[in-house]
């Protein structure tokens, strides 16, 4: 079954959403992402999707007092990523209390970095973050078209390592308009070992049994929540194998 990770973007320590990655587009929903994390707990999730976006925009994590709260606090098993491009912001993330790190702007502009990371911490904590516009990754807080392509991406880390990878339709992301079915389902083929992750465009469960029924491992789960498209009471039926399909 397909794993639901829920996403808490951050900005000032608050919970936000962007639409299509534009700062100037943000809507707030909770001013204590702790308040989030654990109620997507009590729902029977066990990951949590962050992501400091004030840390991608001035290129160091910013919001790592928030992490080492919500870690703690919930207990849940945290991805975070936003403005890991040195190895002391990527020691610092996983001290506050991450359990994986994601890195994308890094491994695109100094991608020897990375490679050392997976050496270091294993394919298991370092996840690569392809955000994509039109078949390219975007980096910087998805601000500069890098024009590589994400599929050249993935396949340079493979002999390191590379085990994960979120990729995310920066158009689709926040919008509602449904994932882009044809992308991940050319990285499923091209990259059948790897754990590619959903992200961008959830519009509501039909999507994620959809992406369950096409083989998909993982899908991060935001706008889609926060405006009420899939409710907690969804979520836990999905998991106890309730659904209506």
């Amino acid at each position: 079954m397909i794993e639901i990770i829920p996403a808490i973007d951050i900005i000032d320590g608050k919970c936000v959403r962007l639409t299509q990655g534009d700062y100037g587009r943000q809507t707030s929903y909770f001013d204590d992402p702790l308040d989030a994390a654990l109620m997507f707990r009590d729902a029977g999730l066990q990951r949590l999707h962050i992501v400091d976006l004030d840390g991608a925009r001035q290129s160091r994590p910013q919001n790592l007092a928030t992490l080492e709260r919500v870690a703690s606090g919930s207990g849940m098993r945290i991805q975070f990523g936003g403005g890991i491009k040195s190895s002391d912001a990527l020691g610092s993330v996983f001290d506050a209390g991450a359990a994986m790190a994601i890195c994308g702007s890094v491994a695109v502009d100094r991608p020897e970095m990375f490679r050392a990371w997976l050496g270091q911490y294993g394919g298991e904590r370092l996840i690569l973050g392809a955000d994509v516009r039109d078949g390219k990754v975007a980096t910087h807080g998805w601000l500069k078209n890098s024009g590589v392509d994400v599929v050249e991406l993935i396949s340079g880390f493979l002999p390191d390592g590379l085990q994960n990878v979120i990729c995310t339709d920066i158009s689709r992301d926040g919008t509602l308009w449904g994932p882009n079915f044809d992308l991940y389902g050319e990285l499923l083929t091209v990259f059948p070992e790897v754990n590619v992750t959903v992200s961008g465009g959830i519009s509501g469960m039909d999507d994620i049994r959809r992406l369950d029924a096409a083989g998909m491992r993982s899908v991060i789960l935001g706008k889609a929540f926060y405006e009420g498209r899939v409710t907690l009471g969804d979520i836990t039926d999905f998991i106890n194998g309730n659904a209506i399909c």
